[in-house]
């Protein structure tokens, strides 16, 4: 931590304080009090300095994985789905099983580089992202609490087995409108899975965010779904969106909202509520259902499931020339970098697409 004595004079007395820099670089300072003589400020000023500086001794024994369960109950667990709980307990689990005992400001940069590489082994790039940047989160409040005075977590190398990685294939444009068309041969108000597979086609909402839709989200006057709640398919309840910005407002075609006014017919303010199964659809039963009408329809995809149609909306979205600016907005993203995190895949094929019509385009200049 960069600090900087400063000893003033008022009046016939001194006063002393500390300057430093927070962990978000902003210029912070404490008092040392206000002394006769400036020998007395100065030394008062050294103390505190020296106080900022060292280690919290009070946690000077704390072993890392007690610190990471006391951290996840006092500032996570209440904050975050159960999903997310669940997968919170496992990091913890895993660093139990490397870590054991071992103390939290003894932990170094190789020895967290050498924990990554042991886990990266055998799981895939997106597990070893996600540990590491819990992980990372814990660090930066050990460090606000004074248990450590360098952040192990610095300059890591993300080690993966890239092989674990899951290998989704997904449809071609033309497949899209094939699987679309097939869904809407097959709606059915008895069975709302095909309404919820076409849902996701025509709009890239989320499983859970489709599964919570009441009426009172649909307007029919300006075509828009309004999304500001997603479904707990477990509780069987209602739950707060994934973010804020998930809470938003989808335009879509008529024919959609039409088509869905046909299972108003199973009389539930959920639209998708299943009469037969006396519950709202789970992720099981869609994935189910969409295997049957690509095999009916020929299409063999591996790894492809429901959450799939939200990337091959993404997809159709871009191959149209749609903004991704536009698409993310309409995705719910905080911002426009997590959409091109996360589809960089289908955005870079685009932009070498792009990049042939520019030349072509170019070459009429000539």
């Amino acid at each position: 931590m960069q600090t900087t004595i400063s000893i003033t004079k008022r009046g016939n007395r001194y006063q002393a304080r500390v300057f430093y820099y927070d962990k978000q670089g902003k210029r912070r300072e404490k008092g040392a009090g206000t002394f006769d003589l400036r020998r007395e400020a100065k030394s008062a000023a050294e103390k505190l300095e020296k106080g900022l500086t060292d280690l919290n001794p009070k946690y000077t024994d704390t072993i890392l994985t007690g610190y990471y369960w006391h951290w996840f109950h006092t500032y996570k667990e209440r904050a975050i789905t159960d999903k997310t709980q669940n997968r919170y307990k496992v990091i913890g689990r895993v660093l139990e099983r490397y870590f054991g005992e071992r103390k939290l400001k003894d932990v170094t940069r190789t020895e967290y580089q050498e924990f990554i590489n042991w886990y990266g082994a055998d799981h895939a790039p997106d597990s070893v992202t996600k540990l590491n940047s819990i992980v990372r989160k814990m660090v930066s409040f050990a460090l606000d609490d004074d248990l450590i005075k360098k952040d192990f977590t610095s300059n890591i190398s993300l080690i993966s087995n890239k092989d674990r990685k899951v290998k989704v294939e997904y449809l071609t444009v033309k497949e899209l409108i094939r699987l679309e068309t097939a869904v809407r041969d097959a709606l059915t108000p008895s069975r709302p899975t095909d309404y919820m597979i076409l849902t996701a086609i025509l709009t890239g909402m989320r499983k859970a965010e489709i599964q919570a839709l009441t009426w009172s989200d649909l307007d029919f006057i300006h075509n828009t779904i309004m999304v500001n709640k997603s479904y707990d398919e477990n509780k069987k309840a209602f739950k707060p969106a994934k973010t804020k910005t998930s809470n938003r407002i989808i335009k879509v075609n008529r024919e959609l909202l039409t088509a869905l006014t046909d299972l108003k017919a199973n009389r539930s303010t959920l639209i998708f509520y299943s009469p037969i199964r006396e519950q709202v659809p789970t992720g099981n039963a869609l994935n189910k259902e969409l295997r049957t009408i690509m095999k009916r329809e020929g299409m063999t995809k591996q790894g492809f499931h429901f959450h799939s149609l939200r990337h091959v909306h993404v997809a159709y979205l871009l191959s149209q020339g749609v903004d991704i600016y536009s698409i993310s907005k309409r995705l719910g993203h905080a911002n426009v970098t997590t959409t091109m995190n996360r589809y960089s895949y289908f955005i870079d094929e685009y932009k070498a697409k792009s990049d042939d019509l520019i030349i072509e385009q170019i070459k009429k200049l000539l």
